[in-house]
């Protein structure tokens, strides 16, 4: 199947409905705390309130979306001031004595854990660089290079607090070169910074030359120091729909850099390698957990549809498509679209469910918890639509 102007005019106006219209308005202004600062976003279907706890990770999140909105669609005064308040709770509550971030807090602001890894810092790089843009605060855009230098700095050690145990099985995760390299785009693309460019590389090599393995099809989440497979059931683990959100942070940046084959190349191998291993071909969706070598995997989760790779994955194909014309990417887009609106998507309350069994069918009703929040399904809608709006424009002019 091809997409045709016309339907891709309908997308792109799907796109922005929902977000602005459906997925947005389930969030705000109620999650506003007016009390504390920051966001109270552990809801149920209806909005309802389940647990007041936030976690930093979200809360850094969801005041990047309001900051991102405010500069990309209208410099609504709402959204300015909500985002003001994530940003002022996260500088106030959520960094420990040492300088590291706390994971999760009470809605006051006490901490309650805190891990070994920096993603908290991560978020509240870009939610920092999204909120000066929009600003024009001098402070926040400092902070969020700080910050930057600070995950540049954690990403070089193994480990932030001390371990418990000696690792007798070291191991590498793609989960820092993904996450540091769209950490440094948002950074670049709001507010500038000159060290984004030079580390993207690295990070980028550091995906192709450990994780992408061309020979067997896949995109490993976790290999030994030398990139080889361990062959132990979290070293054999895939997690496709976490591998197509790096394919689509590198297609990203093949588009930055006037679409590098190079990059659009290694982006859609990724693409490709996960989608076949991913894609539940009999009920649809895509799966959460596989192994590498198609033997039993551990988490009883594995094969339950969870709504954030499905937010990946419609931006991956969709990117995929605009940037090389193949029609599968099209075909991919459009089912993994279709199905997800169709299973995640609550049509009476907005937003979407978070959790669905194999078949498709509801496991529970929370649209919010310690994990999913106002980011996923609001940045493929955000994504989407911009680009298809720029797409279109290109389009016109040819």
């Amino acid at each position: 199947m091809n997409y045709t102007k016309e339907n891709l005019e309908e997308l792109c106006q799907f796109y922005k409905h929902q977000l602005l219209n459906d997925t947005v308005p389930f969030w705000f202004p109620r999650s506003v705390d007016t009390e504390f600062g920051g966001y109270l976003l552990m809801r149920d279907q209806d909005g309802t309130l389940i647990d007041d706890d936030k976690a930093v990770w979200i809360q850094g999140r969801a005041a990047w979306l309001l900051s991102t909105l405010y500069n990309t669609f209208e410099a609504k005064a709402e959204w300015l001031t909500a985002a003001k308040s994530g940003i002022d709770f996260l500088n106030k509550y959520c960094f420990d004595t040492d300088g590291q971030m706390f994971f999760h807090v009470t809605r006051d602001g006490k901490p309650i854990r805190k891990r070994r890894y920096y993603f908290s810092e991560t978020f509240a790089v870009i939610a920092n660089a999204a909120y000066a843009k929009a600003s024009g605060d001098p402070e926040a855009a400092e902070k969020a290079r700080y910050l930057f230098g600070k995950c540049i700095e954690y990403s070089s050690k193994k480990g932030l607090l001390p371990p418990k145990f000696t690792d007798t099985r070291p191991a590498k995760g793609i989960g820092v070169p993904m996450i540091m390299m769209n950490t440094a785009q948002q950074l670049r693309e709001t507010i500038g910074d000159p060290r984004c460019d030079e580390w993207i590389d690295y990070w980028i090599n550091e995906i192709e030359t450990f994780f992408v393995k061309d020979d067997i099809r896949c995109v490993m989440e976790q290999v030994a120091p030398d990139g080889s497979i361990i062959d132990h059931i979290d070293g054999r683990t895939l997690n496709p729909g976490h591998a197509i959100e790096g394919a689509w942070f590198i297609l990203h940046e093949a588009k930055y850099r006037d679409n590098d084959p190079r990059l659009i190349d290694l982006g859609c191998r990724m693409l490709d390698y996960m989608w076949e291993r991913g894609w539940d071909k009999e009920h649809g969706g895509i799966l959460y957990f596989r192994d590498v070598y198609d033997k039993p995997v551990q988490e009883y989760w594995q094969d339950m549809k969870f709504w954030w790779p499905h937010n990946e994955v419609i931006i991956a194909t969709l990117l995929a498509y605009t940037m090389t014309g193949n029609e599968k990417y099209a075909k991919w887009h459009k089912m993994v679209h279709d199905y997800s609106y169709a299973h995640f998507h609550d049509k009476e309350n907005g937003e979407w469910f978070g959790y669905l069994h194999k078949d498709g069918t509801l496991a529970q009703t929370a649209k919010g918890n310690l994990f999913k929040g106002p980011f996923h399904l609001p940045r493929q809608e955000w994504y989407c639509t911009t680009l298809l709006e720029e797409y279109l424009q290109k389009e016109s002019r040819v």
